[in-house]
């Protein structure tokens, strides 16, 4: 099947006038092969953030070559203690090494468990990667409000694209104002190396948007489009219930890694 993400006209995923303020982290270097063919074809999600789904064969990946990404010593650090974090809550150990390793780690766990302890496990590994003093401190410190809002995505863009790739600042609207409350990842790592929907929903969307608001104390809806791998993460917005997710209802990729079945029957 086929997924269109449907937007206003006001100016993605499944994931204008959006102000253009990039937040991209100055590192981070992509191939020119790779930026020309991002597919920049959405931009402000619609309020319930719904995917069109239209008759036909599943998903194809997008044709673009995988991104260049040139790991400098803090990602290598933090995409190591992420793997180790997540294969010492999976019992699954691996010989790899960075971004692949975390690959592997997540890929072993969708293979050995069903989708709920996928996302319990991965959440576990968030608790191991991240210490909790330093997160209730951020949490007393940051209650619900614009300016923390707009804290988490600028922090999120200069600190996780070695997850998740560049990504930049955008504004949507909430509380009837303007914001700059949404994470627009261009084109992400983690879906782009997995090729996997199964993967991007239960081991990165919903363990993430259950980690942040349970240790944050920060709502988050994550928006991925699997159509050209960008996704949204949306600040101050509750996601949808996991029957009504979007996400949840499209099939994977012909060419998935993974060959893991989720909610939606995958090719064989």
């Amino acid at each position: 099947m086929e997924a269109t993400h449907l937007l206003p006209t006001r100016n993605l995923c499944s994931t204008s006038c959006w102000p253009n303020q990039r937040l991209v982290a100055p590192w981070r270097r992509r191939s020119s092969s790779s930026s020309s063919s991002i597919v920049v074809s959405v931009l402000t999600p619609p309020a319930d953030n719904r995917i069109a789904l239209t008759d036909g064969s599943s998903l194809r990946p997008p044709e673009v070559s995988l991104g260049d990404y040139s790991d400098s010593w803090f990602d290598r650090i933090a995409i190591n203690h992420l793997s180790q974090s997540v294969q010492a809550a999976t019992g699954l150990r691996n010989s790899k090494s960075g971004y692949d390793s975390l690959v592997e780690a997540a890929t072993a766990a969708s293979k050995s468990f069903g989708p709920s302890k996928q996302r319990e496990l991965v959440i576990q590994a968030l608790e191991k990667a991240f210490p909790r003093p330093i997160l209730s401190l951020i949490k007393t410190l940051l209650p619900q409000s614009k300016f923390a809002r707009e804290y988490f995505a600028v922090f999120t863009t200069l600190f996780f694209a070695w997850l998740v790739g560049p990504c930049e600042v955008r504004e949507s609207e909430i509380n009837g104002r303007r914001e700059k409350n949404v994470v627009h990842i261009n084109k992400c790592r983690f879906l782009e190396k997995t090729n996997c929907v199964g993967l991007c929903s239960n081991l990165c969307k919903v363990p993430s948007q259950t980690f942040i608001k349970e240790s944050l104390g920060m709502s988050v809806n994550m928006v991925p489009n699997f159509e050209d791998m960008s996704c949204e993460m949306i600040f101050g917005q509750d996601p949808p219930a996991l029957m009504d997710d979007p996400a949840f209802k499209q099939p994977c990729y012909k060419l998935c890694k993974a060959k893991q079945r989720h909610n939606t029957k995958c090719p064989t």
